[in-house]
């Protein structure tokens, strides 16, 4: 894309240069801010309001109709002060994490009975000078968030300060020309949600598929004429009619064995991607520290805390596991192929899901509830059969799934880049 004839010194280090004809202002000179302290408690003497008090960069951009808000109350005075305007700004201003700091919202609506709730800064512009639009795209730049997120302090959690956001200094084109990145902007991000949007829906579809199989295939096998009876197992239904069925505790053992000793390779429940069963972010395991349970080649590991994540992993070397990992270990009639696919479907995971006990942290229980599971399979050479099977099946899905999440990441960084470079000037989006 073209750029502007001339360019100047913005005098910011981390913005560099910007069209000559730009001008650098703090933000409290081109609008008002302020920082919420609107609770969710409800005073008697309060007014009924609806709060908006949370903003996700990539969910709630824009604060409108289709978004539920709140129920609280507040003051005349707190609803004088905080009520949504269309085109004011909010960020984040505290957060647990300082990479949430200062995640921007742009609002679309105006009603008097929205106003804006804790953690959240309200900045309104003078539209003389900046218009909402384009200081909400400005925030969007990683430049500014990095900004911020250096800025925010805190312990166990992080936040900025009203000071530290009067002080940003931000880029003023003239109001027309602000007007016209906006829009710009508006249409190009428009145009790469839909294809995000797109290709997130082929991968949920192509999860939901992958799912159906391997659930068909280790409940009804692989011949869809085979012979069928009842197994005995009211979630399941019929099953082929040379298969055994037995509780999982004759099956399998659950492995605890702890360790002292150091082990190099170590994994913990985030290193596991649901549904795939890969791991993921092995680059610090070494770091890991707490009490290891030992586990060996061909053990299955099954997460027991919010099972419907569908967690599971089939070792392929000897190491160790940390929380909440149940360790199986096949006593012989099932081969670990297929004990790891069995645990990783659909029908498993759901029954499992509905057993946990515990409203914010769901465990199950493999004395009380998996144990007991009944598990149809057939014999061995059957078993490698469905095994073989899923994995050429899955590793086609995974590997075309994982293509489209890396076009996905492309396009969100696409998206980023395109942003930050129209508001800091770097191209001249000006028809």
């Amino acid at each position: 894309m073209k750029q502007y004839a001339r360019y100047k010194s913005s005098g910011i280090e981390w913005i560099g240069e910007i069209p000559d004809h730009w001008e650098v202002r703090k933000l409290k000179y081109v609008g008002q801010v302020q920082l919420s302290g609107v609770d969710k408690k409800n005073e008697p003497e309060e007014i009924k309001v609806l709060l908006c008090n949370y903003i996700d960069v990539y969910k709630n951009e824009f604060i409108d109709d289709s978004l539920s808000f709140m129920e609280a109350s507040a003051t005349k005075n707190e609803i004088e002060r905080f009520a949504l305007n269309r085109g004011d700004v909010l960020i984040t201003k505290d957060s647990e994490t300082p990479d949430d700091i200062a995640n921007p919202a742009f609002v679309r609506v105006e009603k008097v009975e929205i106003i804006c709730g804790y953690h959240l800064a309200h900045i309104r512009t003078n539209r003389d000078i900046m218009i909402g639009e384009f200081l909400f795209r400005l925030f969007q730049s990683p430049d500014f968030n990095a900004k911020f997120t250096v800025n925010a302090h805190g312990i166990t959690r992080y936040g900025l300060s009203i000071d530290d956001i009067k002080s940003t200094k931000v880029l003023l084109p003239t109001v027309n020309e602000q007007t016209g990145i906006s829009n710009y902007l508006d249409r190009k991000t428009a145009q790469i949600d839909e294809l995000i949007a797109k290709k997130q829906k082929l991968s949920d579809l192509l999860n939901e598929e992958k799912t159906a199989i391997i659930n068909q295939a280790v409940t009804k096998g692989l011949n869809p004429t085979a012979p069928m009876k009842h197994s005995g197992i009211p979630w399941l239904g019929e099953m082929p009619a040379n298969w055994e069925v037995k509780k999982l505790k004759y099956l399998a053992w659950a492995i605890n064995e702890k360790t002292e000793h150091d082990i190099e390779f170590k994994i913990s429940l985030e290193n596991i991607e649901s549904k795939t069963g890969r791991l993921i972010s092995l680059e610090n395991e070494n770091d890991f520290q707490g009490e290891l349970r030992k586990f060996q080649k061909g053990d299955v590991l099954f997460n027991k805390l919010r099972p419907y994540l569908a967690k599971a992993y089939l070792a392929d070397k000897n190491g160790g596991c940390l929380g909440e990992l149940l360790i199986f270990r096949s006593k012989g009639e099932l081969i670990p192929t297929f004990l790891f696919y069995r645990v990783l479907s659909y029908d498993f995971i759901k029954i499992v899901d509905s057993s946990t006990y515990g409203s914010k942290m769901p465990r199950a229980s493999w004395d009380d509830f998996i144990s007991q599971l009944l598990i149809p399979y057939p014999q061995n050479d059957e078993q490698t059969a469905i095994a073989n099977y899923l994995d050429r099946k899955t590793d086609q899905m995974d590997d075309v799934i994982s293509k489209t999440h890396h076009e996905i990441e492309l396009l969100q960084e696409y998206r980023t880049v395109l942003i930050s470079e129209a508001v800091t000037g770097k191209i001249d989006v000006r028809i």
